[in-house]
């Protein structure tokens, strides 16, 4: 019996003109990585990408999995194929959804009928796959309100497909059609979400990290390096930037007022961002910052903050708690590598009390104390690139 995917995708229909340049996009995403799972073709007809196996050794249930963490793709099927014909369309579901509705009680048929040549209507193919389905499984109970699992049969142009619902895509827009931007990568929860949620967006992804060593370890950088690696399982390859810290956060302990530490340091980060976005034709800055969630996240510091830069910057977690944001890195597969206890360059010489509500002008007589652009150009010079793709080879 031949087996297919069906994957769906949502508002690139609504694009008019230029769908066909976000189709190819998303075709050529899915070829590439679809490589670890062997041998498929990739297909794509009334807005539908069909992914299916060429040989014995297509792995299926890995292409199922990859297939999910495309952007751009809304659901995904896994489908049998049969002949457009009302007896082997009942013979398939019985041979083949059986496997797929162990464990359930009840079940509803629908079906699409998207050749209209067919000669039977929706409910007709619906009432017919629903009375096969109860021959096959007699134990199974119709709901037509709130069924366990839909069987769905769908009319296609060519052939047949049959399948017991269909698995929630990644969602979003492909990588790759909305613009290159830079990341502040921490080792926390936040900035792999923010990363990830631009990523959804068709935006490309560069990272930078900044890292204190000896202050941290080793360990903290490998950490931050694997969240990347995580992370281009939905995003594709990020370049990761490593930028050294180290001598401006001691210039700064030794000069500055105590209270105006985290700030100093956020505004000498964003300006190395932007030169490093600057070298990378990255058009914009995120962040995973949350309004008020730390002392250098209230509406003043991050105002002090963003003075310094020209580029935009996007934080996708800005309204969320952190409860919203936890659940998202649950989902996206962070989080467990995000809570490992391995401090980044954000928690050396955390201050006791932090300025939460800084005046500007103030901020800058501060900034006078030491020659910050000379410490930065240090820092910018310390900086070398790892290159993570969870699909490198494919």
């Amino acid at each position: 019996m031949n087996e297919i995917l069906l994957c769906k995708y949502g508002e690139l229909t609504l694009k008019g003109l230029n769908r066909g340049y976000f189709e190819k996009l998303l075709r050529r995403e899915l070829q590439k990585r679809l490589k670890l799972a062997g041998n498929f073709s990739v297909t794509l007809a009334q807005s539908t990408i069909y992914v299916e196996p060429q040989d014995e050794d297509a792995d299926i249930d890995e292409a199922l999995r990859l297939c999910r963490k495309v952007f751009g793709i809304t659901a995904v099927a896994r489908a049998a194929v049969a002949e457009k014909e009302i007896g082997a369309i009942k013979e398939t579901a019985k041979a083949y959804l059986p496997a797929y509705l162990k464990g359930h009680a009840s079940f509803k048929a629908d079906a699409r009928r998207s050749d209209k040549r067919f000669p039977m209507t929706s409910p007709q193919i619906s009432a017919e796959v629903g009375g096969a389905v109860l021959e096959a499984c007699p134990r199974m109970k119709v709901s037509m309100q709130n069924p366990d699992v839909v069987v769905m049969t769908e009319i296609r142009e060519e052939k047949a497909y049959i399948h017991a619902g269909s698995f929630q895509g990644a969602g979003g827009m492909p990588s790759g059609s909305n613009g290159k931007a830079l990341l502040l990568l921490s080792g926390g929860i936040d900035s792999p979400v923010a990363g990830i949620m631009m990523a959804k967006r068709g935006v490309t992804l560069e990272a930078v990290h900044f890292e204190s060593y000896p202050y941290t370890s080793d360990q903290a950088r490998e950490k931050v390096l694997e969240l990347a690696r995580l992370m281009s399982e939905y995003c594709g390859k990020i370049r990761v930037h490593v930028v050294s810290l180290t001598h401006l956060q001691e210039v700064l302990r030794d000069s500055c007022d105590e209270e105006y530490f985290t700030l100093l340091l956020r505004r000498s980060m964003m300006r190395l961002a932007e030169r490093v976005a600057e070298e990378t034709y990255s058009q914009a800055l995120i962040t995973g910052e949350s309004v008020g969630q730390v002392a250098s996240q209230t509406m003043q510091a991050l105002t002090v903050t963003d003075s310094v830069v020209k580029r935009p910057v996007f934080r996708p977690c800005i309204g969320m708690d952190k409860e919203e944001i936890v659940v998202l890195a649950r989902r996206f597969g962070t989080f467990e590598t995000s809570i490992l206890p391995y401090e980044d360059c954000c928690t050396v010489f955390t201050p006791r009390h932090p300025k939460t509500r800084p005046d500007l002008d103030k901020v800058i007589l501060q900034e006078q104390k030491y020659d910050a652009s000379a410490l930065e150009d240090e820092a910018f010079a310390s900086r070398y690139t790892v290159d993570i793709d969870a699909y490198e080879g494919c």
